[in-house]
């Protein structure tokens, strides 16, 4: 392993994240209207993690080559698609906060935030015109995806079905899905061999859920996060930790279980769940269950070839989980 190429690739990685985010700041000035123009911009502006585009970026480096303007197309396709889907997350969740400032719903009300998310869907879709027809076909079906797997998350499970596999299946549609997609159309545009980009596509889908599994954890054990702490339990929504502790048969749990069920609108509820939550033993297993899925991404790595790029992959596993910590 040569640290210089390492470093070398980090630089190219740097590189090409300056190029896309320089492209995203571009894109509300498309808007002809000021007020859109603004209101596109507030959530784009505030930047977040960018980790999808990290991973169009670095996949874009498992082919023979990859042009930066299609890698930037490729990366802002899939940013926009996902900031879209924020300003529509955040008018169902009737969040005050996203990225530590104001949600877009909070600073110009909901209508406007969901027509933004509109106008950014209908931007994102113009721009993956320019990739081809796969391409187009990919972005629609994760769009697909993504959508069912918020209306799950709505809805919540069918009678019968195991409310810890439907919890699954939703992450998997409202997160994992547009990973999985960052990763093949970076890997795609850099004209991959078939089999690696199989082999990212089912990487990208299980880093995915790691990522929103490390979130929902996240949401209850800091108070750091750039969003309103508690927001799932506000909400009703059950994640890893409040599923494993609904599945324990300890009368203690049973209790704390009965309360987050109960509902928390009261804001001196919601800390007493949220510090008894923190306290408890699922908080461990969830970790630990985390762990044990990011393993499982880490061994769809074998197929690709060595290189900084599976290198980079391979921190990537360590670094999700981290989050979580």
């Amino acid at each position: 392993m040569s640290q210089a190429e390492d470093d070398a690739f980090a630089g190219a990685i740097d590189e090409q994240l300056a190029a896309i985010e320089h492209r995203l700041g571009q894109v509300a000035l498309g808007a002809d209207n000021p007020f859109l123009a603004e209101a596109a911009d507030h959530v784009i502006r505030a930047g977040g993690k960018r980790f999808r585009p990290m991973l169009v970026a670095v996949a874009s480096h498992l082919g023979p080559r990859a042009e930066l303007a299609d890698v930037v197309r490729a990366a802002v396709v899939i940013e926009l698609t996902h900031v879209a889907s924020l300003y529509h997350d955040d008018v169902m969740d009737e969040a005050d906060l996203r990225r530590g400032v104001p949600s877009a719903n909070a600073a110009f009300g909901n209508s406007t935030a969901i027509m933004v998310g509109d106008w950014l869907f209908a931007r994102a879709s113009t721009e993956v015109t320019h990739l081809g027809t796969d391409y187009v076909r990919l972005q629609a079906e994760t769009f697909a995806e993504l959508v069912a797997g918020q209306i799950g998350e709505m809805k919540g499970p069918r009678p019968g079905v195991d409310p810890m596999e439907h919890y699954l299946r939703v992450i998997e549609g409202k997160t994992g899905a547009l990973i999985r997609t960052s990763a093949l159309f970076g890997a795609m545009v850099s004209g991959a061999d078939r089999r690696v980009v199989d082999a990212i596509g089912r990487y990208g889908m299980r880093i995915g859920v790691v990522f929103q599994l490390a979130d929902d954890l996240i949401d209850i054990t800091s108070d750091e996060t750039g969003k309103t702490p508690g927001t799932d339990l506000r909400e009703g929504v059950l994640t890893l930790p409040t599923l494993m502790l609904a599945a324990s048969d300890d009368p203690a749990d049973a209790e704390l279980t009965a309360l987050i069920r109960t509902g928390l609108g009261d804001d001196a509820e919601l800390a007493r769940a949220l510090a008894a939550l923190r306290a408890s033993h699922v908080i461990g297993e969830a970790r630990a269950e985390i762990e044990r899925r990011a393993e499982l991404a880490r061994a769809e790595l074998s197929v690709l070839p060595a290189g900084p790029a599976r290198r980079a992959l391979d921190r990537l596993c360590d670094e999700v989980v981290s989050r979580s910590v």
